[in-house]
């Protein structure tokens, strides 16, 4: 029977495989001549726990596969989410990948990498050609697991494993644990956003002390290299603060509005004092807030700086988190019908529903 006809090409297949996102490891094994191999690899699998069995694939033209095809033994080195150095280094040809590393020898003498997230010390017991790849069985003899996050990969980056969900909760918590929930998944859709846009994207909680940036996502052109977590912005000032002020309850604001107005000693105000209401009114019937050529931010970013912001509510309609982008003046589009503030509003809506759908009922 003749085979379908392939409608893509090698290029697409890698794009839509690197959807699926994976954990990391490096397989290590040993020469005849006792000397350590190793490569990065992600097509990592379970097999089987009865009896415990493996899978990794490496491709016919790897340096090292005629080692791995010869060898008895090898070793599955699950990369923490702090050794992004690590899967570098054993991705690219180098005349000794080990070197500088504090190496445990494990069966066979395969050396193991420190500070991983897991080791499986394994015995090769089949391989099986794939294409251009040949797919490794092994059947697993030791293991050790370390209280460490592995590492991910999807989409051709590194990635950060977190909680989907927090699962069940009391309602006495509701608020924190909304937040919580906000911050991981925003954490996440934040940083395909700012891909997407190519833009500088911060999340704003509210703190003890008012808004508080505590994930920064930067573009190619950042408008700073000053991007600090835990920044607290001004209220009346920033485009995080104003999103705070308009959708937080009254009552809470006015301590905060209230001491930064008495702070300008020069009686100008921004925004002035009497038009406050009518702006925040505006604020909440635009759904966001723009800032467009502010100088308030020029010792922090240094110079004129543009920025919008949009909130996230939890389940019960409370603003939890602010998603805010900021950028040059004469780059940063804050145009009401501009892909910015599509997105961002977007990606917040999105955030907002996944919080509904995970309250407790």
């Amino acid at each position: 029977m003749d085979s379908p006809l392939r409608s893509f090409e090698a290029r697409e297949l890698r794009q839509v495989l690197g959807s699926f996102v994976t954990g990391v490891t490096v397989i290590t094994t040993v020469d005849q001549e006792g000397r350590g191999q190793g490569l990065t690899a992600n097509s990592f699998s379970s097999v089987s726990l009865d009896p415990p069995l493996i899978l990794w694939s490496q491709a016919r033209t790897a340096p090292s596969h005629a080692v791995f095809d010869r060898c008895e033994r090898f070793a599955v080195n699950i990369l923490a989410d702090d050794q992004v150095d690590v899967s570098n280094r054993f991705s690219r040809g180098a005349p000794d990948k080990f070197a500088g590393l504090d190496l445990t020898p494990g069966l066979g003498g395969v050396p193991l990498i420190p500070g991983c997230a897991a080791h499986l010390e394994c015995r090769k017991v089949q391989a099986y050609p794939g294409g251009d790849h040949v797919v490794f069985i092994g059947e697993v003899e030791r293991i050790e697991r370390h209280s460490r996050q592995p590492l991910v990969f999807g989409g051709g980056r590194y990635l950060v494993a977190q909680p989907h969900d927090l699962g069940p909760v009391g309602t006495e918590s509701s608020g924190n644990i909304a937040r919580l929930k906000a911050v991981r998944m925003a954490t996440r859709r934040l940083a395909e956003l700012s891909v997407e846009l190519d833009e500088t994207l911060g999340l704003g909680v509210w703190g003890n002390k008012g808004p508080t940036i505590v994930r920064w996502e930067a573009s190619t052109r950042p408008v700073s290299d000053n991007l600090r977590t835990g920044l607290v912005l001004p209220v009346l000032t920033s485009a995080t603060g104003l999103a705070f002020a308009a959708w937080l309850p009254r009552e809470a604001m006015a301590p905060f509005i209230d001491a930064e107005l008495l702070q300008d000693a020069s009686g100008n105000f921004y925004p002035d004092k009497l038009r406050l209401p009518q702006q925040l009114q505006q604020i909440r019937r635009d759904g966001y807030v723009r800032l467009v050529g502010t100088d308030d931010f020029a010792d922090l970013y240094g110079g004129s700086i543009s920025a919008a912001s949009v909130p996230v509510f939890d389940s019960g309609g409370a603003m939890v988190l602010a998603l805010t982008a900021i950028g040059a003046r004469e780059r940063l589009d804050t145009s009401p019908d501009g892909p910015l503030i599509a997105g961002l509003r977007s990606c917040a809506a999105g955030i907002t529903r996944y919080l509904a759908t995970a309250a407790p009922t």
